[in-house]
């Protein structure tokens, strides 16, 4: 304030912008004196809890704190606006406890999905179903949305664990029937990538109604779509550098 009282932002919105102490109106005065103290101030990652050993800057902290890979994550469940965080062995139970999604141990799926009204798509969130492989979790989405003016399906696969950590995987999904088979190979997006930002970069397996009905055989009134496929971590070659894949059994 005038008198020269300090205050700092968040503060000054809870106090009605008057001065707690001689109770002026509070101005827009900075103290350059304070932020030089602030910037001289080195303090630990507000995550150093969830295990975050780094110490910044003040004004890096917060930069950082945006990005730091110690920061909990946010419930992967797409069918409702879940606003539930936590690390990774507390998302996966509260997916089983709370949402009560299927889970599964092993690098291979061999799923069914049967919808009696294939043209009610309205952005329906199908499935997701989580697999234990590797010592690691993976969150395979199945779901029905409009591209366009067209309906179409999709599968995809998100790891629930970084970015860097996802690129050590691939995965493959297969969808066919009556002769024809559509194949995608990829690698899966983490779960730091919102389940909305990876299906509307088309990141996964896109079938068009058409040829989903097509699968499905019979009268094409009913959506009988049988996807399989399979998870594998990719490791270095020691000799050439390459990565070759190393599949579970």
């Amino acid at each position: 304030c005038r008198n020269g009282h300090t205050l700092c932002s968040t503060c000054k919105t809870r106090v009605q912008n008057r001065c707690p102490t001689c109770r002026q109106e509070l101005g827009d005065i900075r103290c350059l004196a304070l932020e030089k103290v602030a910037e001289s101030l080195e303090l630990p990652c507000k995550y150093f809890s969830l295990g975050c050993p780094e110490i910044f800057p003040y004004y890096s902290k917060v930069k950082h704190e945006t990005i730091c890979n110690f920061r909990p994550y946010n419930c992967p469940y797409a069918g409702s606006e879940c606003s539930v965080t936590g690390d990774i062995p507390y998302l996966v139970a509260h997916l089983r406890d709370d949402h009560k999604v299927d889970m599964h141990s092993g690098c291979t799926f061999n799923h069914r999905y049967v919808k009696s009204n294939p043209r009610e798509v309205e952005n329906a969130t199908w499935m997701l179903t989580v697999f234990h492989c590797f010592g690691q979790y993976f969150c395979l989405h199945f779901e029905a949305f409009q591209l366009g003016m067209a309906p179409v399906y999709m599968a995809f696969l998100r790891f629930m664990g970084d970015e860097m950590e996802a690129r050590n995987y691939s995965y493959s999904l297969e969808v066919g029937g009556y002769g024809r088979k559509l194949t995608w190979e990829g690698t899966p997006r983490s779960v730091r990538d919102s389940h909305r930002k990876v299906r509307d970069s088309h990141d996964g397996l896109i079938i068009q109604r058409n040829m989903a009905l097509f699968f499905s055989g019979g009268d094409r009134k009913e959506l009988k779509l049988r996807v399989t496929g399979r998870i594998w971590k990719e490791q270095q070659n020691p000799d050439g550098g390459a990565c070759i894949p190393n599949l579970c059994s």
